[in-house]
């Protein structure tokens, strides 16, 4: 009998996962990320734990985490001060008016762009629109208080016309279109960058089409670019109901206004920096910043589903 040799078994080598073989394939570029993640960690998720001082007790020079549990005092404190009300309901008004005002404007100002076909040109229009954005946000605040101003070029034109000069920083009345007008001046050029970047990703055949079916520009732009850049138009919508509580422009609003114009200007986050950093009121303060965070996730968690119900475009 001959014996039969037994084939051996090749080894079977350990197959290293493909992320993970990317990663360091490529590390030199991933080793961009760190800095970034350092960032957001150390700026962003770390100072989360410091909420917890919204439930307790907090004093400065104590425990950096609050001296004892007082549950939801603070909460039941802010809810039934009138202060916080004025406040939130002066958040409420100024960002839903500059939502309703920057948001079609932006969008309108992108078609307009978009329509442009000498190059030279459309670059001007979008550099000069795009400088404001590159402004100082305490260089912008002191323009517009000098341009305002009882002597300032504004009230001297009104006076050259025979009219009364008005004191545009002194009057509560007139802070919201300061505030609004500002602030669409400023982020009107910048704004557009997303639109036109999506933009050109429509198939050029469409425009074609819809000119050959005798369709003008205005129903070019409203059958053909809206409907290409719908997704981009609801993530942007859905990212900006989502901050219509929250502090964005909270240094904005601190550089602009005064005692005189305060029942009309101080929103949340005004609120929190004057009880937390001027009163020392941090606990409190904290509450407050909580509340204003869980209801921007509310907010944005409801616009992004009405979003997927309605358009088919989410943010998750």
């Amino acid at each position: 009998m001959t014996k039969t040799k037994e084939k051996k078994q090749p080894k079977v080598k350990y197959k290293e996962h493909s992320l993970l073989r990317h990663v360091r394939k490529e590390w030199k570029l991933y080793s961009f990320l760190v800095i970034p993640i350092l960032y957001y960690v150390i700026f962003k998720y770390i100072p989360v734990i410091g909420n917890i001082i919204a439930f307790r007790r907090y004093r400065g020079g104590s425990n950096i985490l609050g001296d004892y549990w007082v549950g939801f005092r603070y909460f039941e404190q802010f809810l039934t001060d009138p202060d916080f009300w004025q406040a939130f309901w002066n958040t409420l008004r100024l960002s839903i008016g500059y939502l309703l005002v920057r948001f079609p404007a932006t969008l309108i100002f992108a078609l307009l762009l978009n329509e442009i076909r000498k190059k030279w040109w459309k670059k001007t229009v979008q550099t000069v629109s795009y400088l404001p954005h590159f402004i100082s946000l305490v260089v912008l605040c002191g323009m517009v208080k000098e341009l305002l101003a009882s002597n300032g070029p504004i009230n001297q034109l009104i006076a050259s016309l025979g009219g009364d000069k008005i004191a545009f920083m002194s009057e509560p009345g007139w802070f919201d279109a300061i505030y609004i007008l500002s602030g669409v001046w400023q982020a009107l050029g910048w704004g557009t960058i997303l639109y036109l970047t999506a933009m050109t990703g429509i198939n050029t055949e469409l425009y074609e089409a819809a000119s050959m079916d005798g369709a003008n520009k205005f129903k070019q732009a409203l059958h053909v670019t809206i409907p290409g850049i719908l997704p981009t138009i609801m993530t942007l919508l859905i990212m900006d109901i989502g901050g219509i509580v929250t502090s964005g422009n909270m240094q904005k609003i601190l550089l602009l206004y005064n005692p005189m114009t305060q029942s009309r200007a101080d929103i949340i986050g005004t609120l929190v920096y004057r009880m937390g950093i001027s009163q020392g009121s941090f606990s409190y303060a904290s509450a407050v910043g909580l509340f204003e965070g869980l209801l921007g996730l509310i907010l944005v968690s409801i616009a992004n589903f009405l979003s997927k119900k309605l358009t088919e475009t989410s943010l998750w």
